[in-house]
């Protein structure tokens, strides 16, 4: 059933949304002998203007207590919020009873190394697709996320990432990026989001102006891009622009300065970004939500009262108020007493309700059936796509079956910022032990040299020997030195594409450590596959 139908037969779930309209610009007139005066209107909760994330997989009572005081509309789910599918859908039915239909339930669902789902189709990277080049391959992995997590009652993802990656040394983005050509990163990253709303799911592209030329985390500190107005143009702004023109539903913010744009405030907080470039002279009339606020580039400089006042001064819709309640009860107090002191013009407040109402009603929560069939034809889509992308460096050689086979690999690998964990080695081990005479080293990510001697001592002149690299980071000094002295023969790298710059071996890249980009390892090591897709980044 296409979209249009579907809204057609929620006739009850939009009176929600028609009623919240007409309150929220409802302008009563009295003619006399001043002519038209306008009534004062209802002042609407601080809650619609706000997202924020909840403790548990169940809405406990406390946190319904709270959603119901403020008025919240919208909440951002996390790893930690999800077990499987039908808790999933417990938890949005649980939300949407507190919230109403007009709830926006929200989720970063990028793909490769940002996926917050445990039991969904994993979908490839933004990088690994860019590798791939394929359109059409990006539309279909962003409808296949979609139709899923429209399926749980999540309608609001905050992907694809059309940051556009150039830096190899960005701490935050790497593949989440399409690669470091804008053009190519508009070009897949707005046909994944086209996909991804056919599916019936909003998208939110970020992080707007541009998080790809960065050394620092925003997470961690206030980034700076010392760029001219026209470099921006060319780079970091094309593919924002091209989503503008396209109609994309909304825009996430960057906690990031850009002096050429901005001398003093991050995009989050700038009237001069958020207004002037973006509402005014590019004509942007979607949903503007900030980067989560509880990030130090914001908390440390701003607090969260401040910072949340100054973002929707600044021209955002809805701040993202992540953290404990007393600080999602601090942002809340804040809003609630500038709308009560008259901070926000009545337009301003009703021009935000208005977008935010119009997204909601677009993309409902009300989930629609995931099929089993649909499911596994999702599934095969994925393979297939995380094959597309396996990219050859250096014309990289499988050992051959039954090969004595040294592995050499951290024993896990953490996550950071946005990403979840990455690979833990007995994944990998227990998959190559069915192939190779397979000997193998770990060690342990802050502690690389406490490996050097047992490396020594395990290799041996017959065996081949195999750098499997699992770090979002590039390699430290100390890892950089136990690489040198394994002196591999054959690098996989399973996350950060630039770590082939670290390590003097031919390479195949994955672009991320999904079980699927796995098993399309596998399959090449057994040489059942090539490796055709080509380096979206410049390396150098």
């Amino acid at each position: 059933m296409n979209r249009a139908g579907y809204l057609c037969e929620k006739d009850i779930d939009r009176r929600h949304f028609i009623k919240e309209a007409i309150m929220a610009s409802l302008m009563v007139s009295m003619t006399g002998c001043a002519g038209a005066v306008r009534a004062r209107r209802e002042i609407p909760p601080a809650g619609r203007f706000m997202m924020i994330d909840i403790p548990g997989p169940e809405l406990d009572t406390e946190t319904a207590a709270f959603i119901r005081e403020y008025g919240i509309r919208a909440i951002l789910l996390f790893q930690r919020n999800i077990v499987d599918s039908e808790q999933v859908r417990r938890l949005t039915a649980q939300l949407r009873g507190v919230i109403g239909p007009g709830a926006l339930i929200a989720v970063d669902q990028e793909g490769g190394a940002v996926v917050r789902t445990s039991d969904l189709p994993y979908p490839p990277s933004a990088m690994s697709l860019g590798a791939s080049g394929d359109t059409e391959l990006a539309y279909q992995v962003g409808n296949a996320v979609g139709r899923s997590l429209n399926s749980l009652g999540i309608n609001w993802n905050f992907a694809p990432s059309l940051d556009v990656n150039n830096n190899p040394l960005n701490p935050v983005i790497g593949d989440r990026s399409f690669g470091s050509d804008p053009k190519e990163v508009a070009r897949l990253g707005l046909a994944w989001a086209e996909g991804c709303q056919a599916g019936g799911v909003a998208t939110c592209v970020k992080h707007f102006p541009g998080h790809g030329d960065t050394v620092v985390d925003s997470h961690l500190g206030l980034p700076v891009v010392n760029k001219s107005r026209a470099e921006l143009q060319a780079l970091e702004l094309y593919p924002f622009e091209q989503a503008v023109r396209a109609g994309i539903p909304a825009i996430m913010t960057s906690h990031i300065v850009y002096p050429a744009l901005d001398p003093e405030y991050p995009a989050t907080l700038s009237p001069a970004i958020l207004t002037g470039l973006l509402r005014e002279t590019w004509g942007y009339d979607g949903v503007v939500i900030t980067d989560a606020m509880n990030m130090q580039a914001i908390t440390e400089r701003y607090g969260r009262g401040e910072g949340a006042l100054r973002a929707l001064h600044a021209g955002a819709d809805m701040v993202l108020a992540q953290g404990s309640r007393a600080d999602q009860r601090e942002t809340a107090q804040a809003i609630d007493q500038a709308i009560r002191e008259g901070a926000f013009s009545e337009d301003r407040l009703d021009a935000s309700l208005q977008r935010l109402i119009r997204l909601a009603s677009q993309f409902p929560s009300e989930p629609e059936p995931y099929t089993r069939e649909q499911r596994q034809e999702d599934e095969r889509l994925m393979r297939h796509a995380w094959e597309a992308g396996l990219t050859a460096y250096l014309d990289p050689r499988p050992p051959a079956p039954g090969t004595k086979v040294l592995l050499l690999m951290a024993a896990s690998a953490a996550g950071g910022g946005a990403s979840d964990r990455g690979l833990s080695s007995r994944e990998l081990i227990d998959e190559l032990r069915g192939l190779y005479d397979l000997e193998v080293v770990t060690y342990a990510p802050q502690r690389p040299l406490d490996a050097l001697d047992e490396l020594v001592a395990r290799r041996k002149p017959e065996s081949t020997v195999l750098f499997v690299s699992t770090s979002r980071l590039r390699a430290d000094q100390g890892l950089r030195t136990l690489i040198g002295a394994a002196n591999p023969d054959l690098h996989i790298a399973l996350w950060n594409p630039y770590l082939v710059l670290d390590v003097p071996a031919p390479a195949l890249i994955t672009y991320g450590f999904r079980p699927e980009a796995l098993q399309a390892v596998l399959a090449w090591l057994r040489g059942e596959i090539d490796a055709r897709g080509r380096i979206p980044i410049e390396l150098a």
